[in-house]
């Protein structure tokens, strides 16, 4: 099934990749979806911060690797690799930068506007990356490189602010 219209709610359901790609439904909002896609990384984040801090990581980076296959699916059945629609990368991206960002409200608003602001704007080598890496790997990928823009700056911030103390 190659769908070319916008996704529904009928194709959010019809495949198990489908659900998880659109991020459970938020990728399904009509303006903005990769801003929804990243907010709905939040809640997980707090059920993973429920698990010991060393499995962190593992599971991260497995949430990845399961989105490669994911995202390829749900872009084959959408007829566009990396519809707006599919958010899983926005959410897997984002919990790995909130796992390296300070747990308060205005550090997460940050980290939030960072990794949009690097998401969006794609600066060397996202961009070149987006356009020549393709499938699952390439829709991951580019939002992985923006997860670690949006990280060195958090962390240039933390240690700015440690200066100045």
């Amino acid at each position: 099934m190659v769908l070319t219209t916008s996704p529904d709610k009928h194709f959010l359901l019809s495949h198990p990749a489908h659900f998880f790609a659109l991020g459970f439904g938020s990728g399904l909002a009509p303006k903005a979806p990769g801003t929804f896609g990243t907010l709905a990384a939040i809640p997980l984040f707090g059920l993973l911060l429920l698990l010991p801090e060393t499995s962190h990581c593992f599971i991260i980076a497995a949430l990845f690797l399961l989105g490669i296959p994911l995202c390829h699916i749900a872009g084959a059945n959408l007829g566009v690799s990396d519809h707006g629609s599919i958010v899983w990368d926005e959410i897997v991206a984002f919990m790995l930068v909130l796992e390296f960002t300070p747990a308060s409200w205005t550090w997460w608003l940050c980290a939030f506007l960072l990794f949009r602001l690097f998401d969006i704007w794609k600066p060397f080598p996202i961009r070149i990356l987006d356009r020549k890496v393709h499938g699952g790997f390439g829709v991951m990928l580019d939002d992985l490189l923006a997860a670690i823009y949006a990280i060195i700056v958090l962390e240039g911030l933390q240690w700015l602010m440690m200066q100045s103390f």
